[in-house]
C-alpha cells in the first residue's frame, strides 16, 4: 500500500501558533482586528495573513532570532523516522509561512522535509510581503495553502492526515487516515469522520506502529489463505 504523510506545522509540529507569535511581536496592533474578521467568517484565511504580514515591522535578523527560539514537538523526528522505515513519505504542509517553517525543521535535522506553505519575502525597510504559490486556481478554497488539492497532486493512493485545525477541515475529508489533535477532534467528531485523537507525537508513533503492525497482520492473513486455497 502506498501510503503518503501529510502533516500541519502550526500547532501540531510546533507547539503554538508560530504565526500568531510573530505578529504577536512584531505586527501593527491592528493585526488583531484583521484576525476577528477571519474568525467571523468576513475574509478567507489568504486574504487575512496577506493584510497581517504587510503589517510586520522587524528586520529578518531579528525575526531569525526570534524564529530559533520556536517551540516544537520534539517526538515528531520520531514520527518522521517511523514513516522513512516504512516508505511512507512526508510532506508538512501548512497555510503558514515557509521562513518559519523551514528554520525550525532545519533546527530540527529534518531539512530534508519537503515543506508546502505560503512564501514569506523581505520587501526592505522592515517591511514583508506574501504571496501564496499553493493557492486554489478553481476557487472554493480561500486559503492561502489549499490542501485538498497539494494532496491530490502528490499522486499517492493513500493519505494520512496528521493536523490540528481549520486549515485541515477540508483534506478530514478526503483522507484515509486522520490524526487529529485540539480543534481537528471536534470537527471530525460534528462531521461525523473517522479519526485517532492524539496529543503530541509520541502518541502519534504509537498509533502509527499499531496501524502499521495491523496492516502486517492483515496482508500476512490474506498472504496465508491464498496459500490454504491453492496449496
Amino acid at each position: 500500500m502506498e501510503w503518503q504523510a501529510i502533516v500541519d506545522f502550526d500547532g501540531t509540529i510546533s507547539c503554538q501558533d508560530t504565526t500568531d507569535q510573530i505578529l504577536g511581536r512584531f505586527a501593527e496592533p491592528a493585526w488583531q482586528e484583521i484576525e476577528q474578521d477571519w474568525i467571523d467568517g468576513k475574509i478567507g484565511s489568504r486574504e487575512c495573513m496577506k493584510r497581517q504580514v504587510e503589517m510586520l515591522r522587524v528586520s529578518p535578523g531579528m525575526l531569525d532570532s526570534f524564529i530559533a527560539d520556536i517551540e516544537i514537538d520534539w517526538d515528531f523526528p520520531a514520527f518522521v523516522r517511523l514513516c522513512m522505515r516504512h516508505d511512507i513519505p512526508v510532506t508538512v504542509v501548512s497555510d503558514g509561512l515557509d521562513r518559519t517553517i523551514r528554520a525550525v525543521l532545519n533546527r530540527a535535522g529534518l531539512g530534508f522535509l519537503p515543506i508546502v506553505a505560503n512564501r514569506l519575502d523581505y520587501a526592505g525597510e522592515g517591511r514583508w510581503q506574501l504571496t501564496s504559490p499553493y493557492a486554489s486556481t478553481t476557487g472554493g478554497c480561500d486559503s492561502g495553502t489549499c490542501k485538498c488539492a497539494v494532496t491530490d497532486s502528490l499522486h499517492r493512493p493513500l493519505t494520512l492526515l496528521v493536523g490540528d485545525g481549520k486549515s485541515d477541515h477540508c483534506v478530514a475529508g478526503q483522507a484515509d487516515l486522520v490524526f487529529a489533535k485540539k480543534g481537528l477532534i471536534a470537527h471530525c467528531r460534528d462531521q461525523g469522520l473517522p479519526h485517532h485523537p492524539f496529543t503530541d507525537f509520541s502518541q502519534a508513533v504509537g498509533l502509527l506502529e499499531e496501524l502499521l503492525c495491523a496492516t502486517a497482520a492483515s496482508g500476512q492473513a490474506r498472504e496465508l489463505t491464498k496459500d490454504t486455497i491453492h496449496g
